[in-house]
C-alpha cells in the first residue's frame, strides 16, 4: 500500500478504546475552549448528533465540570433532523440528555434549530441567527471567506463518508454562498435535514472528526490521505472535502477505523505520543 502524507493542517490520533477517545477528546475540547475564551471572550462550538454525543461524557466529570468557564460557551449544531425536539431522532434531544443537562451551560447560549418551521424556513432562520452573532463577534469571522469562524466544529462520520448532513454526490456539497442549507432527500432517515455547508465547516478555527469501527476504515483512508490518484478516489466524498481554510483538522480514530492507514514517516500520532 502506498504511503501518502495526510492533508496539510491535519493530524490523526489513534486510540485503543472508546474510553481513551473520550478522555483525549475532553482534554482537546478543554484546551480549545480555554484558548478561545482567552483570545475572544467566547467559545462557539458546533456539535453533531449520533454516537458523537456519548464521547463528550468526560467533559461532564471532574475536573472539567468545575474548571471550564462554561458561562462563555455557545452551543450550535452543524446539522439537525427536521423533527420535534422531543423526537428520538433529534440531535438536540440527544445532546441535551447526554451532555447539556450535565454541565452548567446557560440555556440562553444554546442555539437549537427551529422545530416549528418548515425545513427550508428552519435553515433560513438558523443562518439569520448565526449572521447576527457574527455581527457582534460572539462567533468569529473568517478573513479569508467571510464565513462564520466557529472555534470548534465537532463532526462524526458515516461509513459512506458523510459529515453533518452532507452526503456523497449531493448537490448541497456545491453550495458556496449559503451558510446553512436544507435537504429533503437524505439517503438515511429521516429525509428532511438542516446542515452547515462546506464553506462554513472549512472556515472553522478547529475541526475534529471522530470515527470508530472497521466499517469506516476504507472511507477514513480515502479522506485522510492527500492524494487524488487512481480511479477509485471519489471526488465528492464529504469527509474528504473537509479541508480547513485557515484552521486545523484533527481526526480521532479507534484502531478499527484506522486499520487501512499506512502508519509511517511519523505522519500519525498515537495518543500516548503527543
Amino acid at each position: 500500500m502506498a504511503a501518502y502524507e495526510p492533508k496539510k493542517n491535519s493530524e490523526v490520533r489513534i486510540f485503543e478504546s472508546s474510553d481513551e477517545i473520550a478522555t483525549d477528546l475532553a482534554e482537546y475540547i478543554s484546551q480549545v475552549s480555554e484558548i478561545s475564551v482567552k483570545e475572544r471572550g467566547y467559545f462557539a462550538i458546533a456539535l453533531s448528533g449520533g454516537p458523537l454525543v456519548s464521547f463528550l461524557r468526560k467533559l461532564c466529570e471532574g475536573p472539567y465540570n468545575k474548571t471550564l468557564d462554561w458561562s462563555k460557551w455557545y452551543i450550535f449544531w452543524s446539522d439537525e433532523r427536521a423533527v420535534a425536539k422531543n423526537h428520538a431522532d433529534s440531535n438536540y434531544k440527544l445532546t441535551k440528555e447526554g451532555f447539556l443537562s450535565k454541565v452548567p451551560i446557560l440555556s440562553s447560549h444554546v442555539y437549537s434549530i427551529n422545530d416549528n418551521a418548515t425545513v427550508e424556513d428552519a435553515a433560513t432562520d438558523y443562518e439569520f441567527v448565526i449572521r447576527q452573532l457574527v455581527k457582534v463577534r460572539t462567533i468569529g469571522v473568517s478573513e479569508s471567506t467571510d464565513c462564520p469562524k466557529f472555534d470548534l466544529i465537532l463532526l462524526g462520520m458515516g461509513s459512506d463518508g458523510h459529515v453533518a448532513s452532507l452526503f456523497p454526490n449531493h448537490q448541497a456539497l456545491e453550495l458556496k454562498d449559503d451558510w446553512v442549507t436544507y435537504i429533503t432527500d437524505s439517503p438515511q432517515p429521516p429525509p428532511e435535514r438542516i446542515t452547515f455547508t462546506l464553506p462554513v465547516i472549512n472556515s472553522a478555527s478547529n475541526i475534529a472528526i471522530l470515527a470508530t469501527g472497521v466499517d469506516k476504515a476504507t472511507v477514513v483512508q480515502l479522506a485522510v490521505y492527500d492524494s487524488s490518484d487512481g480511479p477509485d478516489t471519489p471526488t465528492s466524498l464529504p469527509a474528504r472535502m473537509v479541508q480547513p481554510t485557515d484552521g486545523k483538522l484533527l481526526w480521532f480514530l479507534d484502531k478499527a477505523a484506522a486499520s487501512s492507514l499506512e502508519l509511517s514517516d511519523g505522519a500519525y500520532e498515537h495518543h500516548r505520543e503527543y
